[in-house]
C-alpha cells in the first residue's frame, strides 16, 4: 500500500509539474489529468502477467479474460517462451497476479523460472494455472513445490460412468457434479446444480501438507491413465483422491489454483450444453464452468475471503482509556473491529466463531467475541495471575485469510492498600486473638486480688 501510494503520489507531482512547464492555467484540465493519474494507479494495484503458449489462447478463453478486464485488472498478454519476460526488477515485483495458460511450455522465456515463480509466491503473488495433458516440467515442478503431484504427460482424467454424450469414446471429457465441489461459497461461489466440463490431466494431493485445498475431486469411478492403453499398472490417481482443481493458501496468504483442465476455462466450455451418456439424465443448456472459473478468479486474485483488523480496543470496564496497567481480578473489555473486503469496498465482517485468548505463555481465557454493531467486544475478568499477557485473536477459516492480532498488556499484583481491611474465612482467627485478650485480663484480675490465709500457730 504504501509502494503504491508513492507511486500515485510520483504521477501525480509529475502531472502537476508538466501542466506548469506548458503554462496550463485551467484548473478543470489540471484536475481532470489528476484524475486520470489515479485511475491509472488504481488500475495499477491489479496488474496481471499472463503466459500462454500461443496468442490464439487469448482468442478461444476470449469470455474469461474479459471478465477479469471488466473487474479492473491490467491484462498483459505474452507468450510463456518469450525472451523479454520479467517478473521482478530490483528487487520489486512488476505485477500483482500471474496466469499461467502454457501448459505444455518446457521451458520459461527471459527471467521467469521456477525459482523467481515461488519467490513471487513467497512475496505475497498469486498465481493461477492451468495444465493440460500435454503438461511440461516446469508446471509439474511447480506443482511439486505446492503440493500438488501432476500425471505423467498424455494422461488424462478417465471416467466410464461420468462423461458427456459429446465424447469421441475414450471417455476424457468428463462431468464432474456439483457435489464434487469442496464446499466453502467463498472458494467455489454459490451453489448451483449445473455440472462442470473437464477435460485433462489428473492430480494428487500431498497429504502431509495442510495448506492444499481439494477444490474439485473427480467421483469415486474415475481414474487417471493413457487413454490409449490398457491399463498394466496401478493408475496414479483413483476415485476420490483424483484431484481436478486445486488450491493452496500459503502461511503468507498468497493464493494459488492449479488447474488439470486448459479447457475449463474455454468458451466452447462456458457456453456448451452438457449431459452424462447414461441413459435417462438430465441435460443441462450450460455448465456450471463460467460461474466457477469466476469464482476461482475472486478467490485466488483476493478479491473474495480478505479480512483485515480495524481499530482495536481495551479498557476496564466504567472507563475509556487503557490503563498503563491492569490489576489482577480486573473486569475488562476488549473490542476490535473486524472487516472483509467485497466488491472492492471493505464492509463488517459477519462472524460468529471469533474467539479472544487472553495469553501469558499459555491461555488463562478462552472466550468468543459477540457482534456489538461494527465491531466484536466481549467482557472478561482477568485472572489472578500477574505478568504480561496478550490480547490474542488469531482466526483461521476455510476460504478466508489468515486474520491475527496480538496486543500485549502488564497485570500487576494488588497493591498494599488495595487489600481487604477484614477477610471473612480469617474470622475465627480474630475471634481467638480476642478470646486470647479476654482470657488474660481476667486472669490479671484473677491473679492480682487473689489473697493467700495466713498461717497461725
Amino acid at each position: 500500500y504504501l509502494r503504491s501510494f508513492s507511486f500515485c503520489f510520483s504521477h501525480f507531482c509529475c502531472v502537476t509539474s508538466m501542466c506548469r512547464r506548458f503554462r496550463v492555467l485551467d484548473k478543470r484540465a489540471l484536475v481532470f489529468l489528476s484524475l486520470v493519474s489515479m485511475l491509472h494507479c488504481a488500475l495499477a494495484d491489479g496488474k496481471t502477467l499472463v503466459l500462454l503458449d500461443n496468442l490464439n489462447i487469448r482468442d478461444t478463453h476470449s469470455i474469461f479474460f474479459r471478465s477479469l478486464a471488466d473487474r479492473g485488472f491490467d491484462l498483459t498478454f505474452k507468450t510463456a517462451d518469450d525472451p523479454s519476460l520479467s517478473l521482478i526488477k530490483y528487487g520489486q515485483f512488476l505485477y500483482d497476479h500471474l496466469i499461467i495458460f502454457s501448459p505444455s511450455v518446457e521451458d520459461f522465456g527471459g527471467n521467469i523460472n521456477l525459482e523467481t515463480i515461488t519467490s513471487f509466491i513467497d512475496g505475497g503473488g498469486n498465481v493461477l494455472v492451468a495444465a493440460s495433458s500435454d503438461i511440461g516440467d516446469p508446471l509439474r515442478e511447480l506443482g511439486s513445490e505446492c503440493g500438488i503431484e501432476f500425471d505423467e504427460e498424455k494422461t488424462a482424467v478417465i471416467d466410464h460412468h461420468n462423461y458427456d454424450v459429446s465424447d469421441p469414446g475414450e471417455h476424457t471429457l468428463i462431468v464432474a457434479d456439483p457435489e464434487n465441489l469442496l464446499k466453502a461459497p467463498t472458494i467455489v461461489g454459490k451453489p448451483t446444480n449445473k455440472p462442470v466440463l473437464f477435460k485433462g490431466v489428473g492430480m494428487v494431493a500431498d497429504p502431509e501438507n495442510p495448506l492444499v485445498l481439494d477444490i474439485l475431486t473427480g467421483s469415486s469411478t474415475s481414474y487417471s491413465f493413457f487413454p490409449d492403453r490398457p491399463i498394466t499398472q496401478y493408475p496414479h490417481a483413483v476415485g476420490k483422491n483424483t484431484l481436478l482443481i486445486a488450491g493452496l493458501q500459503a502461511r503468507n496468504n498468497a493464493r494459488v489454483v492449479f488447474s488439470g483442465s486448459l479447457d475449463f476455462f474455454s468458451d466452447a466450455f462456458f457456453n456448451s450444453g452438457v449431459q452424462k451418456a447414461t441413459p435417462g439424465s438430465q441435460r443441462h443448456e450450460r455448465t456450471g464452468n463460467m460461474e466457477l472459473a469466476e469464482a476461482l478468479a475472486r478467490w485466488v486474485f483476493k478479491e473474495a475471503g480478505v479480512l483485515r483488523v480495524g481499530a482495536v480496543a481495551h479498557h476496564r470496564v466504567g472507563e475509556a482509556d487503557p490503563p498503563a496497567a491492569y490489576t489482577i481480578t480486573d473486569l475488562v473489555e476488549y473490542s476490535v473491529v473486524i472487516e472483509m473486503l467485497l466488491e472492492g469496498r471493505w464492509v463488517p465482517f459477519d462472524g460468529d466463531d471469533i474467539q479472544l485468548e487472553f495469553v501469558r505463555i499459555d491461555p488463562f481465557v478462552r472466550t468468543y467475541l459477540k457482534k456489538n454493531g461494527g465491531k466484536y467486544s466481549v467482557q472478561f475478568k482477568l485472572p489472578d495471575v500477574y505478568g504480561v499477557f496478550q490480547f490474542k485473536v488469531d482466526y483461521n477459516r476455510l476460504g478466508y485469510t489468515h486474520l491475527y492480532s496480538s496486543t500485549q498488556v502488564s497485570v500487576r499484583p494488588l497493591q498494599h492498600t488495595q487489600y481487604e481491611r477484614f477477610i471473612a474465612s480469617a474470622y475465627p482467627y480474630y475471634a481467638s486473638v480476642f478470646s486470647m485478650m479476654a482470657g488474660l485480663f481476667l486472669f490479671s484480675i484473677v491473679f492480682l486480688h487473689m489473697k493467700e490465709k495466713e498461717k497461725t500457730d
